[in-house]
């Protein structure tokens, strides 16, 4: 299942993208971690099994709390260069912005 986290708002879209089928093949969830903001938690889904998600509480500020590793919206980094990306190693998640 694709789950879709985030929010638009006159500025832009702004969403974490994660396909839930590729965390039943992750069993570090390395992805908690190495956030430095904490925003991905360990959910159950509705079959039961261990899932990313984004944390409520950050969900309609993603553009804020995420700025410290995407600063800009035209920034030099690439996105795989993005803690969580990086530590995804199924490549579950994925940033719209």
């Amino acid at each position: 299942m694709i789950a879709n986290y985030g929010y638009t708002d006159g500025s832009g879209e702004y969403f974490i993208t994660i396909d839930t089928s590729f965390c039943l093949e992750c069993k570090s969830h390395s992805c908690v971690s190495a956030c430095p903001q904490g925003v991905f938690e360990i959910i159950t889904d509705d079959y039961d099994e261990p899932a990313c998600s984004v944390k409520e509480s950050f969900r309609k500020q993603l553009s804020y709390v995420c700025s410290p590793c995407k600063p800009a919206r035209k920034s030099s980094v690439p996105p795989t260069f993005l803690p969580c990306i990086q530590s995804c190693l199924s490549r579950a998640i994925k940033h719209t912005w």
